[in-house]
């Protein structure tokens, strides 16, 4: 009798689909590695070497910073992650919002990492912790962040799955997501396509992983302002 339980069971088992995988992989297209997430291409990494261009005088009129950090709603006790931080463009403008919080300035490349704590320094802010991540892990505390940013970052993480797993796992109960993005679905933005994503696509990728789409606000010139929740304690458990 168990016997034939036993075989029963191997042969239910045997008829149910196999996972899907995560990622698949295709003939690299311009700009991209090849790797293919929920129908999506990913982007080649912008390097240290592009410091300059992040640094660059245009950008406060192209993506209007202050705005963005005004509709990020900040409150003085905050603790923020700056996801994919860079050369640490937002990351020392939320610093200085966040005096009695702070602000972890997240990235996977050192040189970006040293270039933000210098930067801290030399104007003072204490509050600002450079942050060592890896492509597949941003290695931040547990239901430690109220706030989560990530400006054109995300298209270009090549685990992009694990990655905002671990983002949900490190945001509060009730901890929003702050995700800008060029805006995919405009032929005119001027960036390359790899580098820009539709709506449907970014609330598509962020329901894979139990966030909940709160708004979106288009006041930015040629991106878009997501603003996602986790909602529950175990969503992304």
């Amino acid at each position: 009798m168990t016997r034939c339980l036993l075989l029963l069971s191997w042969a239910t088992l045997s008829l149910l689909p196999a996972q899907e995988p995560v990622y698949s992989q295709k003939t690299p297209g311009p700009g991209g590695i090849g790797k293919v997430y929920m129908g999506r291409e990913i982007s080649h990494v912008v390097g240290h070497q592009a410091i300059t261009w992040l640094e660059r005088p245009e950008r406060v009129g192209e993506e209007l910073p202050d705005e963005v950090i005004r509709n990020m709603e900040v409150k003085p006790t905050d603790v923020i992650a700056d996801i994919g931080a860079g050369s640490g463009y937002f990351t020392l403008r939320l610093a200085k919002l966040a005096p009695q919080g702070k602000v972890y300035a997240v990235d996977i490349q050192d040189e970006m990492l040293t270039f933000i704590q210098v930067r801290a320094a030399s104007v003072n802010l204490t509050n600002v912790i450079s942050h060592k991540g890896e492509i597949n892990d941003t290695k931040l505390p547990e239901n430690s962040i109220d706030i989560a940013l990530m400006v054109d970052a995300y298209h270009e993480f090549s685990h992009p799955r694990e990655m905002m797993e671990s983002i949900v796992k490190a945001l509060k109960p009730g901890g929003r997501l702050i995700q800008l993005e060029y805006r995919g679905e405009d032929p005119q933005v001027p960036i390359k396509p790899l580098h820009k994503m539709t709506q449907w696509q970014v609330k598509r990728e962020m329901a894979a992983v139990g966030l909940t789409w709160k708004e979106t606000r288009d006041f930015l010139p040629i991106q878009h302002f997501f603003v996602f929740i986790r909602e529950s304690a175990n969503r992304a458990d």
